[in-house]
């Protein structure tokens, strides 16, 4: 009997663990009221990923660099004006 029960428990340890990786991967959670703005943040102070070569926050290498985001109160991202125009709710390109 006791096989049975290691397997089932190595089998519920896999699936907690399957469920936890998928939730990483999708990213992090943003809290209610906010949106993630991207090209807003300045050199360094993004809130999370920022494209290619860099992993998470603060590793924008640039001024409002468009793949970085920053988490902003939410309906105001698209009304945030940079030196290149608004923020955005999805990456836009900006100038490197």
């Amino acid at each position: 009997m006791k096989p049975a029960t290691t397997t089932l428990s190595a089998f519920a340890l896999a699936a907690a663990l399957s469920a936890e990786f998928a939730a990483l991967a999708a990213g992090p959670v943003v809290a209610a009221g906010f949106e993630k703005c991207y090209g807003v943040a300045l050199k360094g102070q993004n809130d999370c990923k920022a494209g290619e070569g860099t992993t998470c926050a603060g590793t924008s290498t640039i001024d409002y660099q468009g793949n970085a985001w920053k988490l902003v109160p939410e309906g105001t991202c698209i009304t945030t004006q940079t030196p290149f125009g608004p923020g955005s709710l999805e990456e836009i390109k900006r100038p490197s």
